[in-house]
């Protein structure tokens, strides 16, 4: 079976390194691509956030992840497998984020806390709704947390 995605947009952020760590105060805009019209961001200012789903587009194929490794390579973090873990090396080269929403600016949008660099190919954007968001606590192992110690710094 054959996919075929095309961009809905690109992200225009300052940041341009894909470097895993604090992405939380980098406001980016988010470009309409040119054959959609305005009208598709109708009533998302009424949203707080919005849920990006973005290509990984300066990941090469072969460094592709398609089994386990260590997160960042860290000896110290156990060897998962790449769906246990939100590395960019992933199988598709899916990035989906949530970033809250600062404006709209016509074919715009203006967020914050989006970890996609400049350029990344948007596939798709969803506004957040708390009934989509998960009910009850959240589990997840103890690395994690020290993972993402600075990501949204």
């Amino acid at each position: 079976m054959t996919i075929t995605l095309a961009p809905v947009g690109r992200v225009i952020s300052p940041r341009t390194d894909t470097s895993d760590d604090f992405w939380g105060g980098v406001e980016s805009r988010i470009e309409l691509a040119p054959d959609f019209a305005a009208e598709v961001f109708d009533g998302i200012e009424e949203f707080s956030h919005v849920e990006v789903v973005f290509f990984f587009d300066r990941v090469p194929e072969d460094r592709v992840e398609r089994g386990a490794r260590h997160p960042r390579g860290n000896p110290d973090w156990p060897r998962v497998g790449i769906f246990a873990q939100r590395g960019k090396n992933r199988p598709n080269r899916l990035g989906v984020s949530v970033a809250r929403l600062l404006a709209r600016e016509e074919r715009h949008l203006i967020v914050r806390g989006l970890d996609a660099a400049d350029g990344s190919p948007v596939l798709d954007i969803k506004p957040v709704m708390r009934e989509f968001l998960p009910g009850g606590e959240i589990r997840q192992p103890a690395w994690c947390a020290e993972l993402m110690r600075d990501y949204w710094r």
